[in-house]
Protein backbone atom coordinates (compact mmCIF):
# COMPACT_ATOMS: atom_id res chain seq x y z
CA UNK A 1 0.00 0.00 0.00
CA UNK A 2 1.25 3.19 -0.66
CA UNK A 3 1.39 5.49 2.11
CA UNK A 4 3.51 8.31 0.32
CA UNK A 5 3.45 12.00 0.63
CA UNK A 6 1.05 11.07 3.62
CA UNK A 7 1.64 13.14 6.48
CA UNK A 8 2.77 12.43 9.78
CA UNK A 9 0.88 15.04 11.54
CA UNK A 10 -2.53 15.05 11.20
CA UNK A 11 -4.54 18.33 9.88
CA UNK A 12 -5.76 20.42 13.08
CA UNK A 13 -9.16 19.51 11.20
CA UNK A 14 -8.47 15.93 11.51
CA UNK A 15 -7.57 16.50 14.75
CA UNK A 16 -10.55 18.66 15.90
CA UNK A 17 -12.67 15.26 14.31
CA UNK A 18 -11.26 12.92 15.89
CA UNK A 19 -12.01 14.70 19.11
CA UNK A 20 -16.03 14.65 17.93
CA UNK A 21 -15.68 10.88 16.34
CA UNK A 22 -19.30 9.12 16.99
CA UNK A 23 -19.30 5.96 19.17
CA UNK A 24 -19.45 4.28 15.47
CA UNK A 25 -15.59 5.05 15.00
CA UNK A 26 -14.68 4.06 18.64
CA UNK A 27 -16.29 0.81 18.57
CA UNK A 28 -14.17 0.04 15.82
CA UNK A 29 -11.82 1.23 17.58
CA UNK A 30 -10.04 3.27 14.59
CA UNK A 31 -6.81 5.13 14.43
CA UNK A 32 -6.23 8.43 12.04
CA UNK A 33 -3.03 7.70 10.35
CA UNK A 34 -2.79 10.75 8.35
CA UNK A 35 -3.64 13.09 5.06
CA UNK A 36 -2.81 13.96 2.32
CA UNK A 37 -3.88 17.20 1.52
CA UNK A 38 -7.59 18.17 2.21
CA UNK A 39 -8.46 15.13 0.25
CA UNK A 40 -7.42 12.02 1.22
CA UNK A 41 -7.03 10.20 4.78
CA UNK A 42 -5.62 7.15 6.50
CA UNK A 43 -7.30 5.13 9.29
CA UNK A 44 -6.76 1.86 10.41
CA UNK A 45 -8.92 -0.27 12.20
CA UNK A 46 -7.53 -3.63 14.18
CA UNK A 47 -9.47 -7.03 13.13
CA UNK A 48 -11.24 -8.06 16.46
CA UNK A 49 -13.11 -11.64 17.03
CA UNK A 50 -16.32 -10.12 17.44
CA UNK A 51 -16.23 -8.68 13.88
CA UNK A 52 -15.64 -11.70 12.60
CA UNK A 53 -18.55 -14.24 10.58
CA UNK A 54 -18.72 -17.89 11.20
CA UNK A 55 -15.49 -18.54 8.53
CA UNK A 56 -13.42 -16.74 11.13
CA UNK A 57 -13.03 -13.67 9.09
CA UNK A 58 -13.90 -10.00 9.58
CA UNK A 59 -17.68 -9.93 8.18
CA UNK A 60 -18.51 -8.06 5.11
CA UNK A 61 -20.37 -5.14 7.45
CA UNK A 62 -17.76 -4.40 9.67
CA UNK A 63 -15.41 -3.81 6.49
CA UNK A 64 -17.99 -1.11 5.33
CA UNK A 65 -18.84 0.32 8.40
CA UNK A 66 -14.75 1.04 8.34
CA UNK A 67 -15.16 2.52 4.93
CA UNK A 68 -18.10 4.93 6.63
CA UNK A 69 -16.13 5.64 9.00
CA UNK A 70 -13.15 6.52 7.18
CA UNK A 71 -15.65 8.48 4.62
CA UNK A 72 -17.38 10.30 7.03
CA UNK A 73 -14.42 12.51 8.04
CA UNK A 74 -12.74 12.85 4.83
CA UNK A 75 -16.34 14.08 3.79
CA UNK A 76 -16.22 16.45 6.94
CA UNK A 77 -12.46 17.82 5.27
CA UNK A 78 -14.12 18.34 2.32
CA UNK A 79 -17.11 19.92 2.85
CA UNK A 80 -16.19 21.65 6.05
CA UNK A 81 -19.83 21.22 7.13
CA UNK A 82 -21.91 17.93 8.14
CA UNK A 83 -23.10 15.73 5.61
CA UNK A 84 -25.12 12.09 4.90
CA UNK A 85 -24.19 8.75 3.31
CA UNK A 86 -26.62 9.19 0.22
CA UNK A 87 -25.20 5.31 -0.94
CA UNK A 88 -21.76 2.52 -0.40
CA UNK A 89 -20.72 0.12 -2.59
CA UNK A 90 -17.96 -2.30 -1.14
CA UNK A 91 -16.65 -5.11 -3.52
CA UNK A 92 -14.13 -7.93 -1.43
CA UNK A 93 -11.39 -9.45 -2.86
CA UNK A 94 -10.28 -11.09 0.19
CA UNK A 95 -10.53 -12.00 3.76
CA UNK A 96 -8.88 -10.73 6.33
CA UNK A 97 -8.85 -12.61 10.03
CA UNK A 98 -8.54 -11.49 13.87
CA UNK A 99 -4.84 -10.35 14.53
CA UNK A 100 -4.45 -8.47 11.83
CA UNK A 101 -4.85 -4.29 11.07
CA UNK A 102 -7.17 -3.17 8.18
CA UNK A 103 -6.12 0.14 6.94
CA UNK A 104 -8.28 2.25 4.82
CA UNK A 105 -7.10 4.96 2.48
CA UNK A 106 -9.76 7.31 0.99
CA UNK A 107 -10.15 10.03 -1.44
CA UNK A 108 -12.25 12.80 -2.96
CA UNK A 109 -13.20 12.03 -6.60
CA UNK A 110 -14.77 14.32 -7.73
CA UNK A 111 -16.49 17.32 -5.70
CA UNK A 112 -19.55 19.35 -6.50
CA UNK A 113 -21.85 22.10 -4.18
CA UNK A 114 -23.04 19.83 -2.24
CA UNK A 115 -22.38 15.91 -3.28
CA UNK A 116 -19.02 14.44 -3.38
CA UNK A 117 -17.84 11.01 -5.19
CA UNK A 118 -15.30 9.16 -2.92
CA UNK A 119 -12.77 5.86 -3.19
CA UNK A 120 -11.39 3.70 -0.95
CA UNK A 121 -9.19 0.73 -0.83
CA UNK A 122 -9.00 -1.20 2.26
CA UNK A 123 -5.39 -3.58 3.17
CA UNK A 124 -4.27 -6.08 5.37
CA UNK A 125 -0.79 -5.77 7.04
CA UNK A 126 0.81 -7.31 4.05
CA UNK A 127 -0.51 -4.78 1.65
CA UNK A 128 -2.66 -6.79 -0.17
CA UNK A 129 -5.88 -5.45 -1.08
CA UNK A 130 -9.03 -6.25 0.66
CA UNK A 131 -11.81 -4.46 -0.47
CA UNK A 132 -12.90 -1.59 -2.27
CA UNK A 133 -15.56 1.09 -2.04
CA UNK A 134 -16.73 4.18 -3.58
CA UNK A 135 -20.11 6.45 -2.08
CA UNK A 136 -21.25 9.41 -2.54
CA UNK A 137 -21.58 11.96 0.59
CA UNK A 138 -24.14 15.05 0.21
CA UNK A 139 -24.13 18.72 2.76
CA UNK A 140 -27.12 18.62 4.95
CA UNK A 141 -28.31 22.29 5.31
CA UNK A 142 -27.36 24.15 8.72
CA UNK A 143 -29.89 23.26 11.45
CA UNK A 144 -29.39 27.10 12.16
Amino acid sequence: MDYAGASEALSAEAIEHLKNSPPCFHYLNGTMVGTQGDDTLVVSFPVKKEYCNPAGSMQGGFVTAAFDNVFGPLSHLVFKTLTTTVNINTNYHRPIFPGDTLTIKAWAQTRGRTLTHMLGEAYNSEGKLVASADCHYMTLPSRE
